[in-house]
């Protein structure tokens, strides 16, 4: 595959100046990234902002842009890859192969980047590109000439939870190490090729592999937005996740850790968070308590103490003092 020379930077046609701006977004991000001419449409205000990142066979680009023709002429192709295009919201019209494939609302369809194609984005869109080596990804697909003529419901599960899991990878301080990189990479592409079409073999791996990691992911992020509900339980994060508790218990027994564990920590860390910041200052330990979801504030004080080894009026007295030096 084709890398940029690092694997993780934005870009925005707000980066370049306004009189280079067209030409320097079409060379750019067009050209050199995506290997893509941008063909403007009259009377439409031309943005875009993108998020790039590259791990061992795999590459994401996602981010924003305007209405536009996207085009992929005979001159663009460079290598052999699969890239399965994500419309997160507007809408677009792939034209491939004398056919057409119409997408949006969360809907994906696949690509190849050796053919001649035309992606007409008709709105204002958010969209996700995962893009994969063909060699890599084609043998683990159960009929790729199918799965290339046809859009993927967005309700498929593989797929939801592929663009979540890829959500986490627009955070620049993500996959430091390489081992962690190429993980990563084996989980999307387990994800990917299930929301295609797995082989009988690949779902196997992939139900052993991406599917687990991608759930516990899911699972870790619906606690954290939810640890303030104090009514927050097992069985509701199962159910929003299309899961029983016990498998909620499992993947987060697979992290060292359990459901009760893993929402304390959340809350403490809020916690500590407002005892140590300046704005929330004039709140009282027991209302900091409550929202951080804790219901006892006997339980919240003596959770907190072995957590931190002071009390948290010691913790906020501390932090006083060092803002006023």
């Amino acid at each position: 595959m084709n890398s940029p020379p690092d694997n993780f930077f934005r870009l925005s046609t707000d980066q370049f100046a306004e009189r280079d701006r067209i030409e320097a977004a079409r060379e750019l991000i067009g050209r050199s990234l995506m290997k893509m001419e941008f063909d403007l449409l009259p009377d439409v205000p031309f943005n875009i902002e993108m998020v790039f990142r590259v791990l061992p066979d795999f590459g994401l680009a996602s981010g924003t842009c305007s209405a536009m023709d996207c085009l992929r002429t005979a001159q663009m192709i460079e290598s052999d890859d699969l890239i399965l295009t994500v419309a997160l919201s507007g809408g677009s019209v792939l034209h491939v192969r004398d056919s057409e494939i119409e997408i949006g609302g969360g809907m994906a369809a696949l690509t190849r980047t050796t053919d001649v194609s035309r992606c007409a984005i008709h709105s204002t869109s958010e969209f996700v590109n995962f893009r994969f080596p063909f060699d890599k990804i084609a043998p683990m697909i159960a009929d790729l000439d199918a799965a290339a003529m046809r859009p993927i419901p967005a309700d498929t599960e593989a797929l939801r939870l592929l663009v979540h899991y890829a959500s986490a990878l627009k955070n620049e301080a993500m996959l430091a190490t390489p081992e962690l990189q190429s993980l990563i990479s084996s989980h999307l592409q387990d994800l990917a090729v299930l929301a295609i079409g797995a082989t009988r073999d690949a779902e196997m791996i992939a139900s052993h592999r991406g599917i687990p990691a991608a759930r516990l992911r899911a699972i870790k992020a619906d606690i954290v937005r939810n640890f303030a509900d104090r009514d927050l339980s097992i069985d509701a994060v199962a159910q929003r996740n299309g899961i029983t508790p016990r498998y909620v218990s499992m993947l987060l027994e697979s992290d060292a850790t359990t459901f009760s564990e893993f929402v304390l920590a959340q809350r403490l860390h809020r916690a500590h968070q407002m005892l140590t910041g300046q704005r929330w200052s004039n709140r009282t330990v027991s209302s900091v308590a409550f929202d951080a979801g804790f219901g006892d504030l006997s339980y919240f004080n003596r959770a907190f103490r072995r957590r931190y080894g002071a009390t948290p009026s010691d913790v906020r007295n501390k932090a006083r003092g060092e803002q006023w030096r």
